[in-house]
């Protein structure tokens, strides 16, 4: 039996100060912080996620926050571009927001939709897209409103190093549906309302290089947990190297790099974000998975302090 991921679940990326990180994200964009922990491999180092109100699968964007880290290169086997999806009529709003940040944009046009391209402080690209997909977003945050808000995640645009291959596990492995070609790109579409569309770019470049300013994986969505263990021997029976399953406290996770050069991940949608905070609390305090518990006020002590706060 042919499986559907419906979606993309989260993209990880890497970026410099923490405190950057969380004013752009949730000061400029409006996305609320749902959970602040700590890298389970490096737990110096914060893993800060950033999502839609109930923090829910399709709208999550995570980061590792690395200060003093070298700049990354955006470029083949890498996630070149993460879509955002906003109301239509929404667009005229985030020209005039990012305008007033001195955000620089730039307007593209592609299979017939306008994007607002621009980076953020890191050196991330991102795009802002209008469609009528998806759920409404109630974090209202520094004058963004329910009716402008962004959603979640459109999708995003693969840099693939063999982007015939990365197109074949998409369609066959993940089980997107390909829509068709427009000039450099191929779009290919899952069946959720959102993080459902992504566009391949089909000219090769420069490889990319993993550092600040680039994402580490893209993640795809898992209905729960026997799904995730069907998922993996699936992509394994399809020919994919893939990791054993990983417990990241508010998912379960196995990883293959496909022949592109991209990490995929694949993760489940439960238990979600608000098994060790109410929903009304997620993101203000800091959660520690028990292996490093006992480490809590050494790690306290040593992060960066951090502060959501609203900018002028």
């Amino acid at each position: 039996m042919k499986k559907h991921t419906t979606g993309i679940h989260h993209i990880t990326a890497i970026v410099g100060h923490p405190q950057e990180n969380v004013d752009f994200y949730a000061g400029v964009l409006g996305l609320r912080l749902v959970k602040k922990t700590v890298n389970f491999d490096d737990p110096e180092t914060y893993h800060l996620y950033f999502g839609n109100q109930g923090g829910e699968p399709g709208t999550i964007i995570t980061f590792f926050p690395w200060p003093a880290a070298y700049k990354g290169k955006i470029g083949d086997g890498q996630v070149g571009v993460t879509t955002y999806l906003v109301p239509v009529g929404a667009m005229d709003f985030w020209k005039e927001r990012l305008t007033k940040f001195n955000i620089l944009f730039k307007e593209e046009t592609r299979f017939e939709e306008n994007y607002l391209q621009f980076d953020d402080p890191h050196g991330l690209h991102l795009e802002i897209v209008e469609r009528d997909g998806g759920s409404p977003n109630g974090w209202t945050f520094g004058g963004i409103t329910a009716d402008v808000a962004i959603k979640g995640f459109g999708g995003a645009i693969l840099y693939s190093s063999q982007p015939e291959q990365t197109i074949n596990t998409l369609v066959d492995v993940m089980g997107l549906e390909k829509l068709g070609r427009e000039g450099d790109y191929v779009r290919l579409e899952a069946t959720a309302s959102i993080g459902n569309i992504v566009d391949v770019k089909m000219t090769v470049g420069n490889r990319g290089a993993m550092g600040v300013g680039t994402v580490h994986h893209i993640a795809w969505r898992a209905n729960d947990d026997q799904d995730h263990k069907e998922w993996q021997q699936y992509a394994l029976d399809k020919g994919q190297h893939v990791t054993e399953i990983k417990d990241r406290n508010y998912f379960n996770a196995v990883y293959f790099r496909e022949s592109g050069e991209i990490l995929f991940e694949i993760a489940t949608d439960p238990p979600g974000f608000a098994h060790d905070e109410t929903p009304e609390t997620m993101g203000e305090q800091l959660k520690l998975p028990v292996q490093y518990e006992e480490f809590r006020d050494h790690l306290e002590n040593s992060l960066v302090p951090i502060k959501v706060r609203e900018l002028d």
